[in-house]
């Protein structure tokens, strides 16, 4: 092998930079005046602008079913066993007497929408009031000797 007949592995070739005067004349390919023939111009894209101006889409996130669902109506239910457990008889059932009880737990600082359905039995007289009962419930209640307004 002779020195002459060596090639080069890598091309020795250098990428022509545009827009730094010289070589290439005028405008050195930047096209004519403007915020783009600038130096350090770096526009951003089209898209990008108009989505920034769109307002962001709020209640996402971590309380995302406090913002979003904020006027859904949560119903707690509560069975008949749950209340026998836990009341005297001839007790009032209604949500305020049942979250100072214990059985409900109130919702943001205020008395839920309560609904009584007819799981279990029932021995003991219950005045409910204020409450949504299922037609099961409320004919196990009557029959014990409650009453359901």
């Amino acid at each position: 092998m002779q020195l002459h007949e060596l090639k080069p592995t890598k091309v020795r070739k250098v990428a022509k930079r545009v827009g730094r005067g010289g070589k290439r004349g005028k405008t050195s390919g930047r096209g004519h005046k403007g915020q783009k023939a600038r130096a350090g111009n770096s526009t951003r894209p089209e898209m990008r602008d108009f989505i920034k101006k769109l307002p962001k889409l709020r209640g996402h996130g971590i309380n995302r079913a406090k913002t979003v669902n904020a006027d859904k109506l949560s119903i707690t239910v509560v069975n008949l066993s749950r209340l026998e457990a836990m009341l005297e008889n001839n007790s009032p059932v209604n949500p305020k007497s049942l979250v100072t009880a214990g059985v409900v737990a109130s919702v943001r600082k205020k008395a839920p929408v309560v609904k009584i359905l007819g799981n279990g039995e029932v021995t003991k007289k219950f005045i409910v009031t204020n409450c949504q009962v299922s037609a099961t419930a409320k004919e196990k209640i009557e029959k014990a000797g409650g009453s359901v307004a």
